[in-house]
């Protein structure tokens, strides 16, 4: 009874069932109503939606994922999937997967957990595959996943993984993703994570007088980091280099996938890898860390248009990183984690009882 009363779901952002127009319309329309997403009022959200974004988006969007589609179907989920398997082939409750836009759902994979477990099951372990806090990610998830259980299985408690994204293990993954394009030889490394308007900063900030408020708030500390996605992303970069060595002058940071005319976080890396061409950099290497699966924003967005950006700025040999995908040390990070999970350890033992395992002898 006692290895059978939590159940452990995973979860990623999700994709379209089809590159076609009408499964790009449909997960668009789902996507951008997420008042987490899309954060005014919803009737003003819903106008914006359906009248400015859905009339012609879907098209272009159905183009640019059929330029990245798998055989196999959408490569963030065919990948999440693959690594879902490889987590549950190790661990010894059950373990799903639960997208939270498209399908599976959050709600359809904690069901079939608990139905797995025989619905003897006191809590879900969920874990949100990204490594940086933000409302838009990890906070809808949660929050989806909870309501679900407050409606479907009240009796059920969750319990949330936290933020990773200067966890010793998360970290050496990234840095071993790096290491063959990084080993051909580069002249800059621009560390690419998703873009947040920088209201979202601002509504995520506990103090709500730290975040944004002078030029270095990211480098004072401050209760804000714990929600803090751009300090948070700072704080990989700079574990990220330290690891690899990079010298300050040959890596920088920019904030990808802008949507709309609001303030998002700066500079933008549409903007920062023609920079880096026209300042006479040849040899670019993108990575982008905010990413576990690679998907249509690092796969088309960055792969495709950014290398064509770069050669037409004047650059001359243009690579992404792999996103860290089916890495063998992330999926033994995910492994340690659920394993940790599984034995009723705590979100914060579960991270602290891993990085103990990796230290000890």
């Amino acid at each position: 009874m006692a290895a059978r009363s939590r159940v452990i779901v995973l979860s990623n952002l999700g994709s379209p069932d089809s590159p076609e127009p009408h499964d790009v319309r449909r997960y668009l329309d789902e996507f951008l109503m997420d008042g987490r997403v899309l954060d005014v009022p919803w009737p003003v959200r819903r106008l914006i939606v359906s009248a400015f974004i859905l009339p012609r988006r879907p098209r272009e969007s159905a183009e640019a994922y059929r330029s990245i589609w798998w055989d196999e179907g959408s490569p963030l989920v065919v990948i999440s999937r693959r690594v879902t398997a490889a987590v549950q082939a190790a661990v010894d409750v059950p373990v799903e997967l639960g997208m939270r836009y498209g399908r599976p759902s959050i709600g359809e994979a904690i069901d079939r957990a608990i139905e797995r477990a025989g619905g003897r099951v006191e809590s879900v372990y969920f874990v949100a595959l990204y490594p940086h806090y933000a409302m838009s990610t990890v906070e809808t998830a949660v929050e989806k996943a909870r309501d679900h259980l407050r409606r479907v299985h009240p009796g059920v408690r969750l319990d949330v993984h936290p933020p990773f994204f200067d966890h010793p293990a998360y970290v050496e993954a990234l840095v071993d993703s790096a290491r063959e394009v990084l080993g051909r030889g580069y002249d800059h490394l621009l560390l690419s994570y998703h873009g947040l308007p920088e209201r979202h900063l601002r509504k995520t900030d506990p103090t709500g007088r730290h975040c944004l408020r002078t030029p270095n708030c990211c480098s004072m500390p401050s209760a804000a980091f714990a929600t803090c996605y751009r300090a948070q992303c700072f704080r990989t970069t700079e574990e990220f280099a330290a690891r690899t060595g990079l010298p300050p002058d040959r890596y920088s940071v920019a904030f990808q996938s802008r949507l709309g005319r609001d303030r998002w976080l700066e500079p933008a890396t549409s903007d920062e890898i023609v920079r880096l061409a026209r300042r006479g950099v040849k040899r670019l290497r993108v990575i982008c860390p905010s990413f576990v699966s690679d998907c249509l924003e690092t796969l088309e967005e960055i792969g495709i248009r950014g290398r064509e950006a770069f050669l037409e700025a004047g650059g001359e040999d243009f690579a992404l990183v792999p996103c860290l995908n089916e890495n063998p040390l992330w999926v033994d990070t995910l492994v340690r984690w659920c394993r940790a999970a599984a034995a009723g350890r705590s979100p914060a033992q579960v991270l602290g009882w891993e990085r103990r395992e990796r230290t000890d002898p």
